[in-house]
């Protein structure tokens, strides 16, 4: 069956084509977003919901959408999306940060020309029949120093742009190397107050967390060049607006231009009807191209998660691109089936999980690969549990996760092995990808075995001695239970043994009980596993 996908909010034509084109059933109702209850009752039909702003994607929404698997919104922001409750119920949260970088960085430009040279103002001044020539004295921007907080996607366009108008660019950004801020051509400063005190104008082009939370803040404001300005067309509340409104009125900052407002939409603000403040809507990203790029984008990227697999520029969730997926496949599939393995056989509470990558596969996204383990760890403990929901579950119950990495050190091109801790004990399995794709299992408990994964089979562990075969294959044909395969594997003769059986059905409770009870085994453990 072709997934579904629901369109609560404005998007293209060409984007709803694009869902349909891809196999899609797609149903387009724009308004519906703005309808909380309707959409609550019909969500569960879907496993796409594509959305802008209007649409708010509550835990109440969530609840009831049984069947959603991926939000993906048409644009950079996502406060109407509740992420942590999206990836409690394993919902994949996308968004489309480059579709609208060129139009947020020419607004930051545009925002820059207009306060520099008062052009709201003396477009007002002239509207109203005044001739002012003389009252709007502005400057250029050719020669001034800009300051550049945050130096990624947007900021650097923004950059780019502030040389072409011959600027000298101070960037400050813990993640902008050195080598990357002289392709840049840019100054690269390590502390901020560097900036601060240099910059005939400041723009801002950061995410809004707790770093960042009022960057410009009372005494930041108070380091800064007298006669700065500055610009935000980033996000509300990276910088103290009743700070700012002071150093305006006190005449230390010249001018300010912002596009986004701590409270939105802003009706009030300390800001307005200040002399050379220019405030727009956050209109960063509206332009004609940019919302249409954002809903391209949008489409092909849930359109690629629901038919490869592939997750592109989600929140809650590793990216996997199609290419990876492809390659990945088997080895996300013999993951889960590993950690899914270790669960079932595991009782006691999980303190700890390690997952060890060897060889080739220790070159892949291990980030999607762990999600996958941690996955087929927490079905035996919720079966509805997701790669996204997977990782929150384990951190809820306070479990450790730990990764290692390390280059081929076996006969295997690559490995994956899967250990887990409890109060009493550690327990690991060890599983690769045969070159016809399978996974399979080739070592628990430190025991080599070569074993294929079917849906329904038995562990079992014993004393290495006669008769355990004959034992199994005895009771398995009394009760009509088909064998498809049968591994053994010992650690020494007469050791310790265990011995995996792959068979055609769920296995019978009855036989389980009679098994235990010829006494030759200490555990007998009927496995299931998601098959594809």
């Amino acid at each position: 069956m072709a997934p579904k996908v629901l369109i609560s909010d404005k998007l293209s034509d060409a984007a709803v084509q694009i869902f349909r084109d891809r196999g899609i059933d797609v149903d387009f109702m724009p308004e519906l977003g703005k309808d909380k209850e309707k959409l609550a009752e019909i969500i569960g039909n879907y496993d796409g919901l594509a959305i802008r702003s209007a649409t708010k994607v509550t835990p109440t929404i969530l609840e009831h959408a049984t069947n959603l698997k991926v939000v993906g919104r048409a644009g950079i922001g996502t406060d109407n999306v509740d992420k942590e409750a999206a990836s409690k119920h394993g919902v994949i949260v996308m968004n489309t940060p480059f579709g609208n970088m060129i139009t947020t960085a020419e607004h930051a430009i545009a925002m820059m020309f207009a306060v520099a040279r008062q052009i709201p103002e003396a477009s007002a001044s002239t509207h109203a029949g005044k001739w002012e020539k003389s009252k709007f004295m502005g400057v250029e921007l050719t020669g001034k120093t800009l300051g550049v907080i945050g130096a990624g996607n947007i900021g650097g366009i923004v950059c780019d742009r502030a040389r072409g108008l011959k600027m000298k660019v101070v960037a400050f950004d813990p993640f902008l190397s050195e080598e990357k801020a002289k392709t840049m051509q840019v100054e690269k400063v390590d502390d901020l107050d560097d900036l601060l005190k240099r910059a005939d104008f400041i723009t801002l082009h950061v995410p809004l967390t707790d770093g960042t939370r009022n960057i410009l803040s009372r005494e930041n404001l108070a380091k800064t060049k007298k006669g700065v300005r500055i610009i935000n067309c980033a996000r509300g509340g990276l910088v103290d607006e009743e700070a700012l409104a002071d150093a305006l009125k006190s005449g230390h900052v010249a001018g300010a231009a912002f596009d986004v407002f701590a409270e939105e939409p802003a009706k009030e603000n300390v800001l307005f009807n200040l002399p050379n403040v220019v405030c727009t809507p956050h209109l960063g990203a509206s332009t004609t191209e940019a919302q249409e790029n954002v809903a391209l984008q949008v489409a092909e990227q849930m359109a690629d998660y629901l038919l490869t697999g592939a997750v592109q520029n989600a929140l809650n969730m590793p990216s996997v691109t199609a290419e990876e997926a492809k390659v990945m496949g088997p080895w996300i599939e013999l993951s889960g089936h590993l950690g899914n393995f270790i669960g079932q056989m595991t009782d006691d509470p999980i303190k700890a999980i390690n997952v060890l990558y060897d060889g080739s596969v220790a070159e892949m996204n291990l980030d999607a690969l762990n999600c996958s383990v941690i996955a087929g760890i927490m079905k035996s403990v919720n079966p509805d549990v997701n790669m996204v929901s997977a990782p929150v579950v384990a951190k809820e119950r306070g479990i450790q996760i730990s990764t290692t990495n390390q280059e081929k050190s076996g006969a295997f091109d690559g490995y994956i092995k899967v250990t887990v801790v409890t109060e009493s004990r550690e327990r690991s399995i060890a599983g690769t990808v045969f070159s016809d794709g399978k996974p399979r299992f080739i070592q628990i408990k430190g025991i080599n075995i070569d074993a294929e994964v079917g849906a329904n089979m038995i562990y079992t562990t014993n004393n290495d001695v006669p008769g355990i075969i004959g034992t199994l294959g005895g009771i398995m044909g009394q009760h009509g239970v088909n064998i498809a395969n049968f591994t053994l594997g010992r650690k020494a003769a007469a050791g310790e043994a265990i011995a995996i059986l792959y068979i055609d059905e769920p296995v019978p409770a009855a036989v389980v009980d009679e098994l235990k009870k010829t006494g030759l085994f200490q555990q007998v453990k009927p496995l299931a596993f998601d098959v594809k």
